[in-house]
């Protein structure tokens, strides 16, 4: 069994080694422990309950804009997976972002699927640009991105700026990236 709570900073440590081989596929953007500790109160953790509460998954919820927010670096040990546990962190992370007032959440991610079965549906990454401004310009991807962006509403009929720039290029997307296919 495992229960969510909040991530400690002694909780660190495990969730970067916890990213680290994902990062190293580059299936997702690396987290030090130093950048994780900075916004620790915007993680949640999976904890197995042990005597020794070893993470075994863990979430980020992070600001991109104030009605505009983020799924980031999530994450659930291998020997846990297909448990469930994703889901629940996920779900987790909506209540946080729900209670802290935004008005959608978005996910950039290679597992769409995923996100679909939650209620997300799929946007162009314009769509939620404080992203790119934020974090895609300085992904080694940026030049060939293979991610997919999703969205699911906070609230009834968010209003939610024009978020699109001129004066940057959106990322290029992959020569293997195809959209979803989201009627057959």
């Amino acid at each position: 069994m495992y229960r969510l709570e909040k991530a400690r900073a002694e909780d660190a440590p495990r969730l970067q080694a916890l990213v680290a081989p994902h990062a190293a596929q580059d299936v997702m953007l690396p987290r030090t422990v130093e950048s994780i500790v900075q916004t620790l109160p915007d993680w949640v953790v999976a904890a197995a309950e042990t005597p020794a509460r070893e993470v075994i998954g863990g979430v980020c919820l992070t600001t991109l804009a104030p009605e505009l927010a983020e799924v980031r670096s999530l994450v659930v040990d291998p020997d846990w997976q297909g448990k469930g546990i994703g889901r629940r962190l996920v779900a987790r992370v909506v209540e946080m972002a729900r209670a802290r007032g935004y008005q959608q959440l978005c996910a950039l991610t290679l597992v769409p699927e995923f996100f679909l079965g939650m209620d997300f549906r799929p946007v162009e990454v314009a769509d939620i640009s404080p992203k790119v401004w934020v974090d895609c310009q300085h992904c080694p991807k940026y030049e060939c991105c293979d991610e997919y962006a999703l969205v699911v509403d906070l609230v009834p009929n968010p209003v939610l700026p024009n978020y699109r720039r001129t004066d940057l290029p959106l990322p290029k997307k992959s020569p293997n990236w195809v959209p979803l296919d989201l009627v057959s």
